[in-house]
């Protein structure tokens, strides 16, 4: 397979993609497979030169594992990015270089299903799913991972010989341990996934239509807004405690509110509003949930607001979710993103806390967004995956972005300090307690490494595997031995 160069008018551009541009990295060559045995040969040559080799699907990855400079070797999935139905094994079959939103596509326009997966069209499946994967509709039918069937993986064992495998989810495959890890256990860590199986649980997959959840008709979004000028600190409050409480009432697995998914932006002051968005899948009663929701939570402020409701076609919004969250130049920015799950809502003292960050002079751009949780995904043990937090209610994260070298240290001083001290009663870090349920691999954070940002003694691995991580350890032991496939929070032998 041919070697993509420096020389080769090729690379630069495979050398930009990448979502975060904080980081950088300029590996000696790109890869750019098409078939499995590609990848095969192309992880051989690496482990033959000994060099640092990692994978790349859509560039998605919030930290620097696969824009590194010391990775010599980057194998780029994109061209292998084909979708089909295996009637072989009754399942959906996805190349790892397909993206989220191709994937949307090829399953609506050929069988009217959906898998349930990310928000943003351009993330990369491959990359995506293996972390759990959540999204628009994961209330409704749970994490992409959990209708995982089967991975196809390049490992390399401990005589360095490159060679793929199949591990799928039925209790007689010798191979399921590799499936489990996959469902949860984060990139970069066992080898190369080459594509992936989907089928929901309890379905035999014999008919393609009824192999994965029926797409939605259409979907519904809403978008209010407020003007941060009209909030004191009492009705700041008030906003975060109402999301919170909505969330905790209506997490479980039966909620009539699981075909409801809303975010919260708390945005800087300095940005000028205060926002909610959100989805509905109910179709016809799809207006009264909005309605509901939106009685629990922003009507009781007794504040002015603007309200957008409409209806669009499935595939419509999906291959084009809020515009203006990905508007041109989202791709540009650098990025720093602290994650956490949330347990039950948060407390008067770190709603205290995020008013007195989210209102002081700093000349940053970001803030604390919140995502309902819950519904489906908390329908599953947390040991039947390898994505264990099963209990939550929340998903959020304090973020900045910055264009201009000079915003970096403010703008990283700002939200790491925001995020210790809003997890100040547990060492900085939303340590799995009653309250607070770790964090999410999708969203990777390596400050979690650090004692100055980790003070808890926990360790990080805890905060995004929990009981699961010596069962993770032991996959990683087998199928990549020699660790070659490794980064700053990858799983250890």
């Amino acid at each position: 397979m041919e070697k993509i160069t420096s020389n080769d008018i090729r690379f630069a551009d495979l050398n930009e993609k990448r979502f975060n541009k904080r980081f950088t990295g300029k590996p000696e060559y790109f890869c750019l497979p098409e078939s499995t045995s590609d990848v095969v040969a192309a992880v051989q040559e690496a482990v033959n030169t000994q060099k640092r080799i990692v994978v790349r699907s859509g560039g998605y990855c919030l930290e620097g594992f696969v824009s590194d400079p010391s990775v010599q070797v980057l194998i780029d999935m994109s061209l292998m990015k084909s979708i089909s139905y295996d009637a072989k094994r009754s399942a959906f079959e996805v190349e790892a270089g397909a993206t989220v939103g191709e994937t949307y596509r090829r399953l609506f326009l050929g069988w009217g299903v959906v898998l349930p997966s990310g928000q943003h069209p351009n993330i990369g499946i491959g990359g995506h799913v293996l972390g759990g994967a959540f999204g628009f509709l994961c209330r409704e039918y749970g994490l992409a991972a959990d209708h995982l069937y089967a991975i196809e993986l390049v490992a390399v064992d401990s005589s360095g010989k490159a060679h793929s495998v199949i591990a799928t989810r039925e209790e007689n495959d010798p191979n399921r341990e590799l499936w489990w890890a996959h469902t949860g256990g984060g990139g970069g860590n066992f080898g190369i996934v080459t594509r992936y199986w989907f089928r929901s649980a309890g379905t035999d997959g014999a008919n393609p239509a009824t192999a994965l959840p029926k797409a939605p008709k259409t979907i519904t979004t809403f978008r209010v807004s407020w003007d941060w000028n009209n909030f004191n600190e009492k009705l700041f409050s008030q906003l975060v405690q109402n999301f919170g409480a909505w969330a905790q009432k209506n997490s479980s697995p039966e909620s009539p509110y699981k075909q409801l998914f809303s975010l919260l932006f708390l945005n800087h002051r300095n940005m000028g509003k205060l926002e909610m968005k959100g989805v509905s899948t109910a179709g016809p009663t799809a207006i009264q949930l909005i309605d509901e929701h939106l009685a629990s939570i922003a009507d009781p402020l007794g504040l002015s607001y603007t309200r957008q409701v409409e209806e669009t076609a499935w595939l419509q919004f999906a291959l084009n979710p809020f515009p203006e969250l990905f508007q041109p130049g989202y791709d540009k920015v650098k990025a720093k993103i602290k994650d956490a799950f949330l347990r039950r809502p948060f407390t008067d003292d770190q709603i205290t806390t995020a008013y007195k960050y989210l209102t002081n002079n700093e000349p940053v751009g970001g803030g604390l967004g919140m995502a309902t949780y819950g519904g489906r995904v908390n329908a599953i043990m947390p040991g039947a995956t390898a994505s264990v937090q099963r209990d939550c209610i929340l998903d959020i994260a304090c973020n900045t972005g910055w264009g201009e070298p000079k915003g970096e240290a403010a703008s990283l001083s700002w939200v790491r300090n925001f995020y210790q001290d809003l997890f100040a009663a547990s060492g900085g870090v939303p340590v799995p307690n009653e309250q607070t349920g770790g964090c999410m691999i999708n969203h990777p954070d390596t400050d979690l490494t650090d004692p100055q940002w980790n003070r808890s003694g926990i360790p990080w691995q805890i905060l995004y595997y929990r009981d699961n991580y010596p069962r993770l350890q032991q996959v990683k032991q087998k199928w990549d031995p020699n660790n070659v496939f490794h980064h700053a929070l990858s799983i250890s032998l």
